[in-house]
């Protein structure tokens, strides 16, 4: 059994597959800095300096000046700010991930076009098989080649 495990973690997409999501785990901490410490605050300037990270809305009836003051009064908060960041980390990976498979898709060759395996039948333009002598829409005779 652990010949086979092995075997298994050592083919090559199991293996690929690992980088891939090490990568990917350091690329969102990449793109999370970006939105939070890059894109919003010079957004929340120009919206009048606005902190998105601190909005929030208190489920509770007490006033809370910060989202940390609430959960360490262990209020409900919804965390909206929060959840738009995300948002936009979300969108950016999604674009990057987009960008990176269209020049992937790009760089990779072509298939060959699969070759043909119907004919049009010439009286009544259904779709034969190739090797067809009748057609078996209209009964017609066809032409040999």
């Amino acid at each position: 059994m652990w010949n086979d495990f092995r075997a298994f973690v050592m083919r090559g997409n199991v293996v690929d597959l690992a980088i891939g999501v090490i990568i990917g785990a350091a690329f969102g901490r990449i793109v999370s800095s970006l939105v939070s410490d890059i894109i919003m605050p010079p957004i929340g300037l120009i919206l009048g300096e606005v902190d998105f990270s601190s909005i929030f809305i208190t489920l509770s009836s007490h006033h809370y000046d910060t989202i940390a003051a609430a959960k360490a009064a262990g209020a409900p908060t919804i965390n909206i700010g929060v959840f738009v960041n995300a948002v936009i980390d979300f969108i950016i990976v999604a674009l990057v991930v987009f960008l990176v498979m269209r020049y992937v898709n790009k760089m990779l060759p072509k298939p060959p076009p699969a070759e043909p395996t119907t004919k049009d039948c010439p009286y009544c333009i259904s779709a034969i098989p190739l090797a067809a002598t009748r057609c078996p829409n209209c009964t017609s005779e066809l032409p040999a080649k």
